[in-house]
């Protein structure tokens, strides 16, 4: 388990767009963690006035910056695709979403990999990305 300060070690993300708070385990081909929602992120001054909601391509990031964790010494995930993804909860401020991301299949430098978001325990979104990962000498930010 890992916060903020491990994060930003291996993330090249930076406030206002770390969209990740705490990395509760990684394993061999996965990892899990969440993000807590509030309200005083930019997205919802505008998304939308009066009922803010997490845009869904914000869900999306998070997730992809949980795979640059599972993946960090192997190289810098990119997405190549998404396949399947639903949407099936709102999330707002106050909410902990939950992430999980679990590599499906392997071939050469893409990756399919099953994501999967809660709240509360519902599902809040699940589907397949796709991602491509690039090699890289340093994986580090900076």
């Amino acid at each position: 388990m890992f916060g903020c300060s491990e994060i930003l070690e291996r993330l090249p993300h930076r406030p206002p767009f770390l969209l990740l708070d705490r990395v509760l385990g990684v394993e061999a081909d996965r990892a899990w963690g969440y993000k807590n929602i509030t309200m005083n992120e930019p997205q919802f001054r505008g998304h939308f006035p009066g009922n803010p909601v997490l845009p869904g391509v914000l869900t999306i990031e998070s997730l992809l910056q949980l795979t640059w964790i599972l993946y960090f010494n192997q190289g810098r995930p990119r997405l190549a695709g998404i396949d399947r993804l639903k949407f099936r909860r709102q999330v707002k401020p106050g909410d902990r979403l939950d992430l999980e991301v679990q590599e499906i299949e392997s071939d050469g430098e893409y990756r399919r990999v099953r994501v999967r978001t809660q709240v509360d325990g519902q599902v809040a979104s699940e589907g397949v990305l796709i991602l491509c990962l690039e090699e890289s000498s340093e994986n580090r930010p900076g």
